[in-house]
C-alpha cells in the first residue's frame, strides 16, 4: 500500500464501496446531463441536429484520446491522487462550459465538454477495474450493478435539475424566438444561454470540494495488476509480453464500443427521436430520465439475480435479446408507444457494462491497467453511433435508421456473451 493510503487508516470494503459509489454518482450526473444539453445548445446557439449532437461526439471522443494517457498518469500519481486530479479537471471543464455558453461561443463550450470528458476518462480508468477487483471477479457484475444504481440515480436527477433551472418553458421560448426579429432573437437567446452559468459554476465548486475530500479520504491504493490474476494458469498472463495477446479483451473493446453507442442512443438521443413524431419540446426534454428509470430497474434486478440465479455471462445474453426485441418494438410502433420501447432499452442495457467490463479484463494480470484504459477508449461508441443516427435520419426514416444501427449492435453483444469472452482462453 502506498504512502498516500497509509497516511490515514485504510477504509473497510464497505467504506471503499461507498466512496466509489459517490464517484459513480458524479460520473452519472455529468454523463447523462448531455441529453438535455443537446436541447439547450440547439436553441442557445441556434443549431441544427447535426451540430447539436457534437455535444455527444466531443464528450465521448475525449475518452478515446485520453484514456491511455490517463492510465499512464495513474501509474505516476497512484489511484487516490489520480481520482482527486480527475475531479479537479472536471471542475475546470464545468467552469469553461458555463462561461463559454454564456458568451454563446460554441467551440469554447465544446472545449469545456472535452475537458470534462478528459477528467471522466481518468476517473473511469481508475474506478472500473478497482470496483471489479474489490472482490471475486465472478461477482464483479453485482458490485458494478450497485455502482450503476448510483450512476443512474444521478442520471435521472440531471435532466430534472437542468430542466428546472435552465430549460423551464423552453417550448414557449422556442416559439418566441421563431417569431422574433433579429435583434429580439439575439436578446432572447443571450438571456437563455446565460441561465446555464450559475448551475455549472456551482457544479465546478462541488467538484473542487469532492477532489479535496477524496485526497484526504481513507480510500486505499489497490493494485489491479496484483489482484486480477484469476485464471492465470489458463491464460499464462505472467508469460505474455503484450496486451495484444488477449483476444477476449479486444473483442470486449468492440463490445463496449457498440454497447455505449446503443446506450447513448437510448438515453441521450431519445428526445430527438421523440421530436421525430412531433412530440412537444417541453416533454421530450425529460425523456432521458425515463430511459434511466428503466436502467435503474435493470440494475436492481441484476443485483438480485447475479450470480445467485444466473451468471453474469448468461444475463448479458438475455439483455442482448431483450435489446433486439425492444428495438424492433420501437420500429413497428409510433408516437409515445415507440418512445416507450426506446426507454425500455434502458432496462436491457443496464447490466451490460457490469458484465462486459469484468469479463474483458479477466486474467489480464499485469496488463490490467492498460487493458482497462483500452476498454474505456471503447466509450467512443457514444460519440460515433449517435452522430451516425442524426446524419442518416436527415435522408431516411428515423425509426428505420435507429433499428438498423442498434439491432446489429445487440447481435454482436449476444455473440460476445456466448463465445467472444472466451476467445483465447482455455475452458474454465
Amino acid at each position: 500500500m502506498s504512502a498516500t493510503a497509509t497516511a490515514s487508516r485504510p477504509a473497510s470494503q464497505a467504506t471503499s464501496i461507498a466512496i466509489i459509489g459517490a464517484l459513480f454518482f458524479i460520473i452519472g450526473f455529468l454523463t447523462w446531463i448531455n441529453g438535455p444539453l443537446i436541447t439547450f445548445v440547439k436553441l442557445a446557439f441556434d443549431l441544427d441536429d447535426v451540430n447539436a449532437f457534437l455535444v455527444l461526439m466531443v464528450f465521448y471522443l475525449s475518452y478515446f484520446f485520453l484514456a491511455l494517457p490517463a492510465a499512464w498518469l495513474l501509474k505516476l500519481t497512484g489511484m487516490k491522487k489520480g481520482l482527486a486530479l480527475s475531479l479537479f479537471v472536471m471542475a475546470i471543464g464545468a467552469a469553461m462550459f458555463g462561461q463559454f455558453s454564456t458568451q454563446r461561443w460554441y467551440p469554447g463550450a465544446l472545449s469545456g465538454l472535452f475537458v470534462i470528458g478528459g477528467g471522466l476518462a481518468l476517473l473511469q480508468t481508475a474506478v472500473n477495474p478497482y470496483i471489479s477487483i474489490l472482490g471475486p471477479i465472478n461477482t464483479a457484475a453485482r458490485r458494478i450493478a450497485l455502482m450503476g444504481i448510483c450512476n443512474k440515480v444521478a442520471g435521472m436527477l440531471a435532466p430534472i435539475v437542468l430542466g428546472t433551472l435552465v430549460l423551464h418553458g423552453i417550448g414557449d421560448l422556442a416559439t418566441q424566438v421563431a417569431a422574433a426579429d433579429a435583434v429580439t432573437k439575439e436578446r432572447l437567446l443571450t438571456e437563455f444561454a446565460a441561465k446555464i452559468h450559475g448551475p455549472y459554476l456551482a457544479m465546478a465548486g462541488i467538484l473542487v470540494v469532492a477532489s479535496i475530500a477524496v485526497l484526504f479520504s481513507p480510500l486505499p491504493e489497490l493494485k489491479s495488476s496484483e489482484a486480477n490474476v484469476e485464471h492465470a494458469a489458463h491464460n499464462a498472463s505472467g508469460g505474455k509480453r503484450s496486451v495484444f495477446q488477449f483476444p477476449h479483451l479486444w473483442l470486449g473493446v468492440l463490445c463496449l464500443f457498440v454497447y455505449v453507442g446503443v446506450e447513448v442512443l437510448a438515453g441521450d438521443a431519445i428526445g430527438t427521436y421523440g421530436n421525430g413524431f412531433g412530440l412537444p419540446l417541453d416533454e421530450t426534454k425529460l425523456f432521458t430520465s425515463y430511459t434511466l428509470r428503466a436502467m435503474l430497474a435493470g440494475y436492481v434486478v441484476g443485483l438480485i439475480v447475479i450470480p445467485r440465479v444466473i451468471s453474469q455471462e448468461r444475463y448479458l445474453s438475455v439483455s442482448a435479446v431483450l435489446g433486439m426485441v425492444f428495438a424492433l418494438g420501437a420500429y413497428f410502433t409510433h408516437g409515445y408507444v415507440s418512445v416507450g420501447f426506446i426507454a425500455a432499452l434502458g432496462f436491457a442495457n443496464a447490466m451490460m457494462w457490469p458484465a462486459i467490463f469484468p469479463m474483458a479484463i479477466r486474467g489480464l494480470g499485469r496488463f490490467t491497467e492498460t487493458g482497462s484504459a483500452i476498454l474505456v477508449m471503447g466509450i467512443a461508441g457514444g460519440a460515433l453511433l449517435p452522430q451516425l443516427f442524426v446524419l442518416l435520419k436527415q435522408r431516411y426514416d428515423f425509426q428505420a435508421v435507429f433499428a438498423l444501427i442498434v439491432v446489429p449492435c445487440y447481435l454482436y453483444i449476444l455473440y460476445y456473451a456466448l463465445r467472444g469472452h472466451r476467445a483465447g482462453m482455455s475452458a474454465e
